[in-house]
């Protein structure tokens, strides 16, 4: 079986473990990455989402803070602000520095982040085909007002620096309107027999995903059933701020209202938590075949029968 999902960064990383506990050695994962997280910190080019899933995957990651490496240090960060150069608001330890200088070198030797990625992948061993959505520079805007004015920052300061305590007002992906899809990620969601929407960020994760140009559309044509899986629960985020930024485009922070935003056009299928069985009807009625599970990722096992759950839906679905 071949299995397409797009993915953000600490949600998306935890269910593509629990994915690949719940899946044969013969089945293909290929995982399209948010990139609109990316940002240039310091002279380098940081990848948080396609990080997150590198070292989750791999045997790296911080369990506890869920981004990041295990026993990291934080020497450069230290030395960096003796020297005034910032901003200090944004940690990269150590041991994450060296994965952004092996990146930002092999970018200005000419390789493109995809090839980059493949690259790093080789160390790490996802057990997942990881692609960049786009190999174009995409970064996501957040528009707030605060006492300097109505304004325009990168998403990692609204959510980093200022923990999404200001309101968002719109949210823009900056330059997906003229990205491509990055080599190899049309033809994976072409001949995908499952697609999934795990429970990342359905507006600053997938959704900047499906803003380049062409992924969207994809997904859409895909003869494979399209199914994903609620990112709120009991109408709160499980984590993050979804809340904040689905606000930003007009959609209420349900399970019930992230479903029928995708909209049966993309979608085909839609699981969310049992606390939420009262909204299955509704999602229903919107053209998603939905219904209700466990989706809490408490641990691997249980990650893995959310999966399991997903790929029994997409059967069901199929078209």
């Amino acid at each position: 079986m071949r299995i397409v999902a797009l993915a953000g960064g600490i949600g998306g990383a935890r269910f593509l473990r629990g994915l690949l506990a719940a899946v044969g050695p013969q089945d293909e994962i290929t995982v399209i990455g948010n990139t609109g997280d990316d940002i240039h910190l310091y002279g380098l080019k940081v990848c948080p989402d396609l990080d997150t899933v590198m070292y989750t995957l791999g045997g790296g990651i911080h369990e506890e803070q869920g981004w990041g490496r295990t026993d990291e240090t934080w020497s450069i960060k230290a030395e960096m602000k003796e020297y005034g150069v910032g901003p200090e608001w944004f940690g990269l330890g150590d041991r994450d520095f060296a994965t952004h200088l092996v990146r930002s070198q092999m970018l200005t030797a000419g390789y493109t982040l995809s090839q980059v990625t493949e690259a790093l992948c080789v160390r790490w061993k996802p057990g997942v085909r990881l692609l960049p959505m786009s190999d174009d520079r995409v970064e996501t805007h957040v528009r707030i007002t605060d006492e300097q004015g109505s304004r325009a920052i990168h998403f990692q300061e609204y959510w980093v620096r200022l923990h999404a305590a200001v309101d968002a007002e719109a949210i823009i992906p900056v330059g997906a309107d003229t990205a491509k899809p990055a080599p190899g990620v049309l033809e994976a969601i072409a001949a995908a027999d499952v697609i999934l929407f795990p429970p990342s960020n359905p507006v600053v994760s997938i959704g900047t995903i499906l803003a380049v140009p062409g992924i969207r559309e994809a997904v859409a044509a895909a003869p494979a059933p399209v199914v994903g899986l609620s990112p709120i629960i009991g109408g709160a985020p499980v984590r993050g701020m979804a809340d904040k930024v689905l606000a930003a485009v007009g959609v209420e922070a349900t399970a019930e209202a992230v479903a029928l935003n995708y909209g049966a056009a993309l979608i085909d299928g839609w699981l969310v938590d049992t606390a939420d069985e009262g909204s299955v009807a509704a999602v229903e009625a919107g053209g998603i075949a939905c219904r209700a599970v466990p989706l809490l990722m408490t641990d691997v096992e249980a990650t893995a029968e959310m999966a399991r759950a997903a790929l029994a839906l997409a059967e069901q679905v199929r078209k």
